[in-house]
């Protein structure tokens, strides 16, 4: 937060006591609406978090006799004269002259007045809220059988990830006690180290990063406010995923922290080999034996499907041997609702034994076809001629 927003926070409006309450009013203020606004009271509530750390903000500031009145000697050197939003009215000025370029630097004057006042009283400190934070992203794998990839399947995954604490609700703090504004940043959870013509803002080397400091720790996270939950969810694979595909699943990781949105699960598929079929895209691939009648003179052959009745393949006389027929919409489904094709090749089987019959019959093949030379013009051609 920068100096202007300190200007406009009210710290004994924040605690809901006048501007001259002595310090056992201020006291008693603050304990009774930590009490009122404390997480532990109020689970799952980020207004009451945000309440109890204003809370601690005001007190932090207020209890403290010199910081007080460094606070109230801010205020009161500004006092009517300031407009938020920087403009300015009549006797008044612009926090941009003080703060920005046309801010004194040198010694003495004003500049040093105002770096004295706001140096010891803020620190340089940014914002003084917690941020939401977005949870961490979680990877996991599972098995699918082939059958499962290209249909789609619902799979129940146990996960593992940070979360806040269970016992002090992400406080850190033990039950009983509020952790306090980090001092050191004012709960900001960084500090800017300067560098000579830049500075480099880094965790807080008070508070590590949270803006808040913990006097009586947590007996289960040690003061950290996290800890491991372990939850099991339903997720849905979609149809047509392959092997070694990685998918992302939105919202499904850990949880976020200060109302922060959670991270995404991806998921990394395994895909079981099938005996007979294969995938290309969309697309399932099957090779289908044919006997050398049948690509010669051409048959109806039956082809299994992954998930239905068995269809009928014609194939025409003189099938060259490797040759691919498609059959349409028996492939694995599309994201538009779709399928996509069933490729076939079909595969001379060459027999490994004849009967004499069959030996006879192939002979008298032979002689009949001696004419043709399937391989003529084969090292014509090999020699680029």
């Amino acid at each position: 937060m920068s100096t202007k927003d300190y200007l406009e926070k009210d710290y004994y409006k924040v605690l809901g006591v006048s501007k001259t309450a002595s310090q056992d009013e201020i006291k008693q203020s603050y304990r009774k609406l930590a009490r009122e606004n404390h997480p532990d009271a109020n689970t799952g509530d980020p207004k009451a978090e945000e309440r109890f750390k204003e809370i601690s903000e005001a007190y932090n500031v207020l209890s403290d006799e010199k910081r007080r009145k460094e606070y109230d000697e801010a205020r009161s050197l500004f006092g009517s004269s300031y407009r938020p939003g920087g403009g300015t009215g009549a006797g008044g000025f612009d926090l941009g002259d003080l703060f920005g370029q046309g801010a004194p630097t040198g010694g003495g004057g004003g500049g040093e007045r105002l770096s004295d006042l706001f140096g010891g009283l803020f620190g340089g400190r940014g914002r003084t809220t917690t941020q939401p934070r977005r949870g961490a992203d979680i990877e996991t794998e599972t098995r699918l059988t082939f059958g499962e990839a290209a249909s789609g399947v619902t799979r129940s995954f146990q996960l593992s990830s940070d979360a806040a604490c269970p016992t002090c609700r992400g406080t850190g703090a033990k039950a009983g006690t509020a952790p306090r504004v980090c001092p050191k940043c004012s709960g900001t959870g960084h500090e800017n180290r300067n560098l000579g013509g830049f500075s480099l803002s880094e965790p807080c080397s008070e508070c590590k990063g949270r803006g808040l400091v913990v006097d009586d720790p947590c007996p289960t996270c040690s003061g950290s406010g996290r800890g491991k939950s372990t939850r099991t969810i339903q997720a849905r694979i979609p149809a047509g995923v392959s092997d070694g595909q990685r998918i992302r699943l939105k919202g499904k990781g850990a949880p976020g922290e200060h109302g922060g949105p959670a991270g995404d699960l991806y998921v990394v598929v395994h895909v079981q080999p099938h005996p007979v079929f294969g995938k290309s895209g969309d697309n399932l691939t099957i090779t289908v034996p044919v006997t050398f009648p049948e690509a010669v003179l051409g048959a109806d052959v039956r082809v299994p499907t992954l998930n239905g009745l068995p269809v009928t393949v014609k194939i025409p006389p003189g099938t060259p041997n490797g040759r691919t027929f498609r059959v349409r919409g028996k492939g694995t489904a599309r994201r538009d609702g779709t399928a996509g094709d069933m490729l076939v090749t079909v595969e001379v089987a060459v027999p490994a034994h004849l009967s004499d019959d069959a030996r006879e019959a192939l002979e008298k093949f032979r002689a009949a076809t001696a004419d043709q030379d399937p391989r003529s013009g084969l090292e014509t051609r090999a020699k680029g001629m």
